[in-house]
């Protein structure tokens, strides 16, 4: 880091933040694919599965107000462990991706293996290049995980890094693990919290240089649990440093389960990032015994892509018998 930016953070540390990092969100069009790819080849399991009438009110399901479903997978409970949510929206079909979200990183050489039977490449050094069916990348590392977790690491771009490491450890509390310049030019600097493996790497590439991040409508959300008296200290020290702040505290319900307190912020880039009061969140985070079958059910009952593909063939036929008429 320069001498300005290392002064500036001397400055700028206003939060004492004590959190832990809970998960990503993805949005699938495609769900039944998608839990086939992170059950079946990455070995998570299903922790929980909600299912909600309309949007949230902290946009958990992105900028969309109808029926939603938030399906919580990983390879242990949410207490303990960094998991994924997967966010899906009825009747919507897909996403456009932008450049935001760069991979996960798992270190598993069970899940490597079957990445790689499933036809995934390796990138030469072993590390297995997957993605699932919505395009979402993971590095899988044919290695044990440090820890009880083998989920190392989320990687985010990062267009200016000085500004970025200003943001996420000078404003919000996060550790510097590491700051690397890459062989093909790009730099990558690490983010840690306490003394925990896990890393948030914040990624600037050399061939993206000056341009602006694009976010698409795929966009996900890292989020992170704090002590709930922690929450407004947050949302005050964000907007005195005039950083953004999508979404003042607010409770979100979830049906027959813990009313959890939230405020979502963005960071130079618009990544977003949500803190949650982590009590009531311990409560509410409960692996679910029934959480597959709630899942099953709810796929089952789902005739969204019943419904796209006669859209799909209709159009067809249509495009078809205006060919010929035109002939």
């Amino acid at each position: 880091l320069s001498q300005a930016t290392k002064a500036t953070l001397k400055m700028s540390q206003k939060i004492n933040l004590s959190a832990r990092a809970l998960h990503w969100v993805f949005r699938v069009a495609d769900r039944e694919a998608s839990m086939q790819f992170f059950l079946d080849i990455l070995g998570m399991k299903v922790l929980r599965h909600e299912e909600f009438e309309e949007g949230c009110q902290a946009a958990c399901n992105g900028p969309f107000d109808g029926k939603w479903s938030k399906t919580m997978v990983g390879y242990g409970p949410e207490d303990t462990h960094f998991v994924v949510e997967i966010t899906y929206n009825y009747g919507i079909k897909q996403y456009e991706f932008g450049n935001d979200f760069q991979y996960i990183e798992i270190h598993s050489s069970e899940a490597a293996e079957r990445a790689a039977k499933a036809g995934f490449s390796s990138d030469g050094e072993g590390v297995v290049l997957a993605s699932s069916p919505d395009g979402y990348p993971f590095r899988i590392v044919p290695k044990a995980a440090v820890g009880n977790d083998p989920v190392m690491a989320v990687c985010i771009q990062a267009v200016d890094m000085e500004k970025s490491v200003e943001y996420w450890n000078g404003a919000l509390g996060l550790q510097v693990a590491g700051d690397s310049n890459l062989s093909n030019g790009d730099r990558l600097v690490q983010l840690s919290l306490g003394d925990h493996p896990w890393r948030l790497r914040l990624l600037q590439l050399a061939a993206n240089e000056g341009k602006p991040l694009q976010r698409g409508t795929a966009f996900g959300r890292i989020a992170f649990a704090c002590p709930a008296d922690q929450l407004p200290g947050i949302q005050s020290a964000i907007t005195e440093q005039s950083y953004t702040v999508l979404t003042p505290l607010v409770s979100l319900d979830t049906p027959g389960k813990a009313t959890v307190q939230v405020v979502i912020l963005a960071d130079p880039d618009g990544q977003e990032i949500c803190f949650v009061g982590d009590e009531a969140f311990v409560e509410l985070s409960q692996v679910d015994p029934n959480g597959d079958k709630l899942l099953k059910d709810a796929m089952a009952a789902d005739n969204s892509k019943a419904w796209f593909e006669k859209k799909a063939k209709r159009a067809k036929e249509l495009e078809a018998k205006l060919a010929a008429q035109q002939q």
